[in-house]
């Protein structure tokens, strides 16, 4: 699709969240650069003014600011109110974290707040602007699965469970929505270099980059419904592809297994093995 087709057809307004580093600020950054007007959303404003003035200035293009928490019940309020007046033609829900490592370690509120980013703050904004690019006659939207969300993920369960919902979600819409003129895409990387691996404190040897998510999904909108951006997800896309699900959870459980080795045993873990122990010598 040329520049102009895509600025007819996704313009003149994008939203982006998660725009701040990573996969966002890539879409935000090959966006502009096709001319079309950005809103980015994420939690740090600092951050997102100096990407603002860094686009108008290299792209001559509008840009706001939505300062947005997406793990609060209202982290969407202020989004869909910013940009009530604007002519959104596309949506990026790239806000987003993981977890990694034992689940019984993990503070569950923790994982509920990754509930609450990573699904409902996405079904609210599926539903708010799919309803809004319905009455505009057309746009597209990108929602993000991953690699782990084909199958359980031993050690990220409830994020490879998080991604299952979106990826599942976007399936559907893309049918549902397609004779409305709204192009759905799951975009469903494998590792990147993103701050999301320090922040889920996973060790990735082998990663693509956001600029490829960026290009190689911008490039397939409208024309697939998944993709696989980087040579690693394609090729374990592929390879895992004719195997049973069961033996896809144990691949997937090595495969985090190797990038969560660094991890200590987690403090609830060794808690328990305690207990074991106690209450063994206590029966004896």
């Amino acid at each position: 699709m040329s520049d102009g087709a895509f600025q007819k057809k996704f313009g003149p307004w994008v939203v982006v969240t998660g725009a701040s580093d990573g996969i966002g600020k890539a879409f935000a950054e090959h966006l502009a650069a096709q001319g079309l007007n950005i809103v980015l959303v994420a939690r740090r404003q600092d951050i997102l003014t100096r990407l603002a003035d860094q686009l108008r200035k290299e792209h001559a293009i509008d840009v706001r600011v939505v300062v947005s928490d997406l793990s609060l019940p209202q982290g969407n309020v202020s989004l869909f109110a910013e940009t009530k007046e604007l002519d959104v033609g596309l949506v990026v829900a790239a806000a987003g974290f993981g977890t990694s490592g034992e689940f019984l370690s993990h503070a569950p509120d923790h994982e509920i707040q990754m509930l609450q980013v990573n699904c409902r703050a996405v079904l609210e904004q599926a539903w708010h602007f799919g309803n809004r690019l319905r009455i505009r006659g057309g746009g597209g939207m990108v929602l993000f699965g991953s690699l782990l969300g084909f199958q359980g993920a031993p050690l990220s369960a409830n994020y490879a469970a998080t991604k299952a919902f979106v990826q599942t979600l976007a399936e559907g819409l893309r049918v549902e929505w397609q004779p409305l003129g709204i192009d759905v895409i799951a975009c469903a990387p494998g590792p990147v270099h993103t701050g999301f691996a320090q922040r889920a404190d996973m060790q990735m040897a082998q990663a693509t980059t956001p600029d490829v998510v960026a290009r190689d999904t911008l490039t397939a909108l409208g024309r697939k419904g998944t993709v696989r951006p980087g040579w690693l997800s394609k090729f374990l896309g592929w390879s895992l592809s004719t195997a049973p699900r069961f033996l896809r959870v144990r691949i997937m459980g090595q495969i985090m297994r190797s990038m969560t080795a660094h991890q200590v045993t987690p403090r609830l873990g060794q808690d328990l093995i305690k207990r074991g122990r106690d209450a063994k010598r206590g029966s004896q």
